[in-house]
C-alpha cells in the first residue's frame, strides 16, 4: 500500500462566520509521510465587493495587502483547487488542519462550492483529513508526559492554541497568523510528535480515512478516547457498540467506565432515552467517523493506571459489549430513530448541505463554465443551471470578473446583493456597524502597526460605498 502524502493548509479570513466571511489567504504545504517538504502554495485575493472585513480579523491576520491584490476570489479558489487536485492526482493525501473541522475545512468547502468547484476534495478519491487539534485532545489526555501541552496563562488549565503549543516546544512563532507560517508550525509540531510518539502519530494519520478509522473501531482491544473541554482533559475507555445505518458516518461508543451489566439489559425505550439525551456523562457517546475522533488503541498507552478501572477488567467489559449483538442492535436502532431536523437556511451561502448533490447536468455546466472566458457563453451557462443556487453563484462570479456587457437582470440582482450586505445588519455585519467598530479600535489601539492596519481597513470599508 502506497503511503499517502500530507497536505497541511491554513486560511486567513475577513471574519469568523463560516457562511459570510471570505478567505483572503490560503497557504498549503505538501510533504511526504516523513514530513519532508515537497512543494508549497501561497495565494491570496482581494475581498469581494459585498464582504466587509472585520477590523478584529484584520488585526489578527494583518493581511491589509489583500486590499491592493489584483487576484479575484474566483481566481484564488481555482488556483487552490487546481493545485490540490494536481497534488492528489497520482497519490492519495491526508489534508491536515488545526481546528479545521470547525473552521478552515468548512470555509474551503463553502468557497469551492460558491465558485462552482467540487467542495469535497479533502475526503474523496481516497484522500483523508486530520484535525491536529483533535489529535492534541488525545495527546493531552494520555501522553502529556511525552509531549507537553502548555498551561493556559500559567494556570492549571490547558491551552491548545497552535502558537502556544509551538512556543512551548521551542518553535519560533513570530509569523503566527500567516497561512504558510501556520502550516509550517503544524509540520514542526508533527515532527516532534512523530519523534516522541511515532505510533500515536502514525495511528492518527491512518484513522484520517474511513477505512482507517473502521479498522481501529473493529480491532480487538478497547480504545482510549481523550477530550479537552473547558481546558480540562477527560479520559474514557470505550468500545464501539452501534451505528446509524441511515447515516453511515454516525457511530456510538460505550463508556467502559460504566458496568456493562447495568446497561446492556435495558429495554429499547431506556436505551433510546440515553441516546436522545446524550451528554458528557452518558454511557453512550455519539461520534462521526468522517471527522477526526480523538481516540487511539489502548495498546498505545504507557500509563496503565490512567483509568479508574484496571485494563484487564476494561477489556473484559469491552468483550462483553462486542459479543452482545442484541444490545448493539438496540443501540443502532436508537441511533437510527433520532429525529434530526435542521431549519432551511435563509441565505444560499449557508445551504451547502441542503438539497443534495448537483445534478449530472449541473456538473457538466460547471466544467464548461471554468473552460471559457467568453462572457456571452458564461451568461448562457448561468441561465441553464437546474439548481438556482448555482445560477446565482455563476452570476456573482460573472459580475466580479466583467464590468460591461452584463444583462440588466443579472446586474440588478448583483447590486441588490451589495446593497443588502453593506446596508443591512446581519451575520455578515454592515457598513455602519463595522466602520464604527474600526473607529472604536482606532481610539483604543496605540501601536503603529495596529494603527496602520486599522486605517487601511477603514479606507477599504469606506471605498466599498464609493464603487
Amino acid at each position: 500500500m502506497v503511503e499517502p502524502n500530507l497536505i497541511f493548509y491554513d486560511t486567513e479570513t475577513t471574519g469568523t462566520d463560516l457562511n459570510f466571511s471570505q478567505i483572503i489567504q490560503c497557504g498549503s504545504v505538501l510533504t511526504d509521510t516523513q514530513l519532508n517538504i515537497k512543494q508549497e502554495q501561497n495565494v491570496g485575493s482581494y475581498p469581494l465587493p459585498w464582504v466587509i472585513p472585520h477590523p478584529k480579523a484584520m488585526l489578527t491576520n494583518k493581511k491589509i495587502n489583500s486590499f491592493s491584490s489584483n487576484t479575484s476570489h474566483y481566481q484564488m479558489m481555482r488556483e487552490i483547487y487546481d493545485q490540490w487536485k494536481t497534488w492528489t492526482a497520482d497519490q492519495p493525501s491526508v489534508f491536515i488542519t488545526y481546528n479545521g473541522h470547525r473552521f478552515d475545512e468548512e470555509l474551503i468547502r463553502r468557497q469551492f462550492w460558491y465558485n462552482l468547484l467540487e467542495p469535497y476534495v479533502t475526503n474523496t478519491n481516497q484522500n483523508g483529513r486530520l484535525d491536529l487539534m483533535l489529535m492534541m485532545h488525545c495527546i493531552a489526555s494520555f501522553f502529556n508526559d511525552d509531549f507537553a501541552i502548555p498551561n493556559f496563562e500559567d494556570g492549571p488549565t490547558l491551552s491548545l492554541k497552535l502558537e502556544h503549543i509551538a512556543l512551548a516546544h521551542g518553535i519560533d512563532v513570530s509569523d503566527a497568523h500567516d497561512a504558510v507560517s501556520d502550516c509550517k508550525f503544524m509540520i514542526d509540531i508533527c515532527l516532534k510528535i512523530k519523534n516522541d510518539l511515532p505510533d500515536v502519530f502514525n495511528s492518527f494519520v491512518k484513522i484520517s480515512t474511513k477505512d482507517g478509522i473502521k479498522e481501529l473501531l473493529y480491532s480487538d482491544k478497547f480504545l482510549a478516547l481523550g477530550e479537552v473541554f473547558r481546558r480540562q482533559s477527560f479520559t474514557y475507555p470505550v468500545v464501539m457498540c452501534g451505528a446509524d445505518n441511515s447515516r453511515p458516518n454516525d457511530i456510538c461508543f460505550f463508556d467502559l467506565g460504566f458496568e456493562p451489566e447495568e446497561i446492556i439489559n435495558l429495554d429499547y425505550a431506556e436505551i433510546n432515552n440515553i441516546i436522545q439525551t446524550g451528554g458528557r456523562d452518558s454511557p453512550l457517546k455519539k461520534y462521526k467517523i468522517n471527522k477526526t475522533i480523538p481516540v487511539c488503541s489502548s495498546q498505545l498507552l504507557k500509563n496503565k493506571k490512567c483509568f479508574d478501572v484496571d485494563f484487564k477488567e476494561l477489556q473484559r467489559r469491552a468483550d462483553l459489549i462486542k459479543n452482545n449483538h442484541d444490545f448493539q442492535t438496540k443501540v443502532s436502532q436508537a441511533m437510527e430513530d433520532r429525529m434530526l431536523s435542521f431549519p432551511e437556511p435563509s441565505h444560499i451561502e449557508a445551504s451547502i448541505y441542503s438539497k443534495g448533490f448537483p445534478s449530472f447536468r449541473d456538473k457538466e455546466l460547471m466544467q464548461e463554465f471554468h473552460l471559457t472566458n467568453d462572457l456571452k457563453t458564461l451568461i448562457k451557462i448561468s441561465r441553464n443551471f437546474e439548481d438556482d443556487r448555482f445560477r446565482i453563484f455563476a452570476e456573482r462570479i460573472i459580475c466580479t470578473q466583467y464590468n460591461i456587457g452584463i444583462p440588466d437582470d443579472i446586474s440588478n440582482r448583483y447590486q441588490e446583493l451589495i446593497e443588502e450586505r453593506l446596508n443591512t445588519d446581519g451575520k455578515w455585519g454592515s457598513y455602519e456597524k463595522l466602520l464604527a467598530e474600526t473607529d472604536k479600535l482606532l481610539d483604543e489601539k496605540q501601536s503603529k502597526e495596529e494603527q496602520k492596519i486599522l486605517l487601511a481597513t477603514k479606507e477599504h470599508i469606506i471605498s466599498l460605498k464609493n464603487k
